[in-house]
């Protein structure tokens, strides 16, 4: 009498999904058309059918519903998508890592207070792992201040808010969103008049968003507390001293937006990773990770 097959022959006995055919999945499916991604692969549209109807027999589902002029992805070739995107980023990763020239050398890299936490952690881990013999300084501090320090020379790049923009660095916007007031949820700082916030110091882009809201709404309003970071700026709302305004995806409990009749709209930020034109192999590297890094939290609440 014939044994059911064992967990580990059952795992041995799954099929491998070629990169190949993984990267031509992935094209059709962002192009939405397999005559776009033929011309983008240099390959003939038979040619991609061929290998997507192997993909489909070898899973078992229908991946692409076919209309007249493009195609969209099934519920299962959704599912797909996300794992053929991560597939084939790991699949560079690795090869990058034995192929790909070493990288030595030190990057200064600044940054704003507001991002650290959302960006830092994930950029440093991934950029370690590819490049292990580059040293990364980083800076915390003012956009203006990075701003300085990348003309000094002590930076190589730098993420900063605000739009400005000057012809001598290279510019792009990884981020934008709205600033929304925010006071404790139990508060009633929010209620007093003149109406106390809190606020970084000079240089800070949302302390220029926030009194430009209030002047132009002719608020009476003082400055009760002021802190560079945010987290001292929570303290003062967690105190019930004063409210503040913070982009919507940093509130989190006992924190809350504020929908205050008598509050101005506040306008949104940007934040953009800048740096000199022909900087280095390893600020370029760098470069990259926080181009692919997402700068939302995911602790995310309102």
């Amino acid at each position: 009498m014939s044994q059911p097959p064992t967990n580990a022959s059952s795992r041995a006995a799954l099929p491998l999904l070629d990169s190949e055919v993984l990267r031509t999945f992935v094209t059709i499916a962002e192009s939405g058309s397999f005559t776009r991604a033929a011309q983008q692969l240099f390959r003939t549209p038979s040619a991609l059918s061929m290998q997507i109807k192997r993909l489909e027999e070898t899973l078992g589902q229908t991946l692409f519903v076919r209309e007249a002029r493009h195609v969209r992805l099934t519920a299962e070739g959704e599912v797909l998508l996300g794992y053929g995107r991560r597939l084939l980023k790991l699949n560079a990763e690795a090869v990058t890592q034995f192929l790909a020239p070493t990288l030595e050398g030190r990057v200064g890299f600044g940054i704003t207070d507001d991002v650290v936490g959302r960006i830092l952690p994930n950029v440093l881990s991934r950029f370690a792992r590819s490049h292990p013999a580059v040293q990364v300084d980083v800076v915390v501090g003012h956009s203006i201040d990075l701003f300085a320090k990348l003309d000094d020379g002590e930076l190589d790049l730098a993420l900063v808010m605000g739009s400005e923009s000057r012809q001598d660095l290279h510019r792009e916007v990884i981020h934008s969103e709205t600033l929304v007031w925010v006071g404790h949820e139990d508060g009633i700082a929010v209620e007093q008049r003149p109406l106390p916030v809190t606020l970084a110091q000079h240089g800070c882009e949302w302390r220029r968003i926030t009194l430009n809201a209030l002047d132009d709404a002719s608020v009476d309003y003082r400055i009760a507390y002021s802190c560079d970071y945010c987290s001292g700026q929570e303290a003062a709302i967690l105190a019930d001293l004063a409210i503040t305004a913070f982009p919507k995806s940093l509130i989190r409990p006992p924190l809350k937006r504020l929908t205050n009749d008598a509050l101005p709209p506040l306008g949104g930020y940007q934040v953009a990773l800048v740096n000199h034109p022909g900087r280095s192999n390893a600020s370029a590297a760098l470069a990259e990770h926080v181009l692919e890094a997402d700068p939302t939290p995911q602790f995310s609440t309102a």
